[in-house]
């Protein structure tokens, strides 16, 4: 990720609201606020310290059909202006995002600024003011967010039936669980074809054209991923797949549109890279919201993105204390599994402790999964080459001892290390894990060497190929040194520990 200098300063948030810290937004409820009067032009609104809520004598409407205020426009654009390109090499326009977001009720604390260390293709935000924890540093209320619940209603009314059939086909092609996406998917495109018409233009001029991502990899690109990261792009680039799929049914969008695929990736991209999920994290309800989404990744996070209730207005608050001139920054996912987030965003977390390891030869069973089988558990340490706990107890189980030749000696080793495992009998599977220390640590060092030299014939395959027709290929050869050199400290340690040093990590 790319951290902020004060040279490259692009714009300030000069419309703040009262600096004020709150309490974590799970115990607002017993919070007394002191209320404010703020001129909202109209839409009913109070502002309670950092927080708007609706004001007692503004009434909306049933939660069937949520009211949605129409946008204001950014002052700077105009009835001539075209609609955007968003070829992968057209530049983001940024510079009108906060002042739309302002007019359309976006209120940010002061000190927030919004940076590029680069050619202006990544932004982020930061702050130059030292913040408490627990401070709401943005608020975007729910008439501005895009929440995929009030979009599908939304779009509902634009169709004929075309909307239906094409999320039933989705549902039939296995797609059930991006439904939610998809209909955000379809808003972004609705919001493109109005082009001048659209109050999200400014938002949509701001988004990022060129990703590194598994959807705008090349065939060939693919062919250079190791095993998960080719099996998490694959997932990625189904799920692309099916929304063109399904997108002919759609009565609403014009078949130029359909077929566009410029068009249609950077409307799925941009769903999928800037959309936020209920907190329970099941995807429910997907929200985009705008000038609330310039927030990097963080192994190390500070703020969290909070809604006030499906289709709600959307907060960002602080989860530490926070010094000035620091980055401002959220988790995409899994700090421990940098191949998702190269799969999905396109970036490489070199920032990332530990890194799955890569054993995809085990079958995901009941008795697997209890003993720590999971991308987030089986870990190989970045700096140390460390091996955690559950490779070592996975291994020994799923392995070793799933493969022994039946014998009195033998027989019953498994399921008393299983059991041992689920009661919490340290001392029965230590003893376990001792006798079969050198099965466990050569299953394991014969996966490491298999893997690394996979590495290197992938890294031959790249070899005098064109970076204008593959510019993806940096990234992925990147990502697989960063791997390599993990897998390349394990070797090292297992070849140093022999049959029966090694310790656990």
């Amino acid at each position: 990720m790319r951290y902020p200098s004060i040279v490259h300063l692009l714009v300030a948030a000069s419309h703040a609201v009262a600096f004020v810290p709150l309490p974590s937004p799970r115990s607002r409820s017993s919070f007394a606020p002191s209320i404010i009067p703020v001129d909202d032009g109209g839409g009913g609104f109070v502002v309670v310290h950092n927080i708007i809520i609706p004001h007692p004598h503004h009434h909306p409407s049933s939660s069937s059909s949520p009211p949605r205020s129409p946008l204001r426009a950014s002052s700077s654009s105009s009835s001539s202006r075209p609609a955007i390109d968003v070829g992968e090499f057209s530049p983001r326009n940024v510079r009108g995002l906060e002042s739309w977001g302002t007019s359309n009720g976006v209120q940010m604390i002061e000190g927030l600024q919004l940076y590029t260390e680069d050619d202006g293709s990544d932004y982020q935000y930061v702050t130059t003011v030292d913040i408490p924890a627990g401070t709401t540093i943005m608020y975007i209320p729910s008439e501005m967010c895009l929440s995929s619940s009030i979009v599908a209603i939304e779009l509902g009314n634009m169709s004929n039936g075309g909307l239906a059939s094409s999320v039933d086909q989705l549902t039939r092609i296995g797609g059930q669980n991006s439904i939610a996406d998809y209909h955000l998917f379809l808003k972004l495109l609705v919001e493109y074809e109005r082009g001048e018409g659209s109050p999200y233009l400014p938002y949509l001029d701001s988004l990022p054209r060129l990703y590194f991502n598994s959807i705008s990899m090349t065939d060939f690109c693919y062919e250079c991923l190791p095993p998960l990261v080719f099996s998490l792009s694959r997932l990625e680039r189904v799920k692309y797949d099916n929304f063109r799929q399904v997108l002919g049914k759609v009565d609403f969008i014009s078949d130029y549109t359909k077929g566009d695929e410029a068009v249609l990736k950077w409307a799925f991209n941009s769903v999928y890279t800037r959309a936020y999920a209920d907190k329970d994290g099941q995807g429910t309800d997907v929200t985009i919201t705008p000038v609330g989404d310039m927030f990097n990744h963080g192994t190390m996070t500070e703020v969290e993105v909070y809604f006030d209730g499906p289709g709600g207005n959307a907060m960002v608050y602080t989860t530490r204390d926070v010094p000035a001139n620091s980055p401002l920054r959220i988790s995409y996912g899994c700090p421990t599994n940098p191949s998702f987030l190269f799969a999905r965003y396109g970036f490489l977390d070199e920032t990332s402790p530990a890194t799955f390891c890569k054993i995809m030869d085990i079958p995901r069973t009941p008795e697997n999964v209890d003993m720590g089988m999971d991308f987030s558990r089986m870990l190989f340490y970045h700096e140390t080459g460390d091996i955690s706990q559950e490779v070592l107890d996975v291994v020994l189980y799923a392995k070793v001892l799933a493969n022994l030749k039946s014998s009195p000696e033998t027989d019953g080793y498994k399921q008393a290390f299983y059991q041992a495992h689920m009661q919490g009998d340290e001392g029965t599977k230590a003893g376990i894990h001792e006798q079969f220390r050198y099965e466990t640590l050569s299953a394991i060092k014969k996966h490491v060497d298999t893997f690394l030299e996979s590495l290197d014939a992938l890294e031959k395959k790249s070899y005098g190929k064109s970076l204008e027709e593959h510019p993806r290929l940096p990234l992925i050869l990147k990502h697989n040194q960063f791997v390599k050199q993990t897998f390349l400290k394990v070797q090292a340690n297992l070849e140093a520990a022999g049959v029966g040093v090694m310790e656990y990590a």
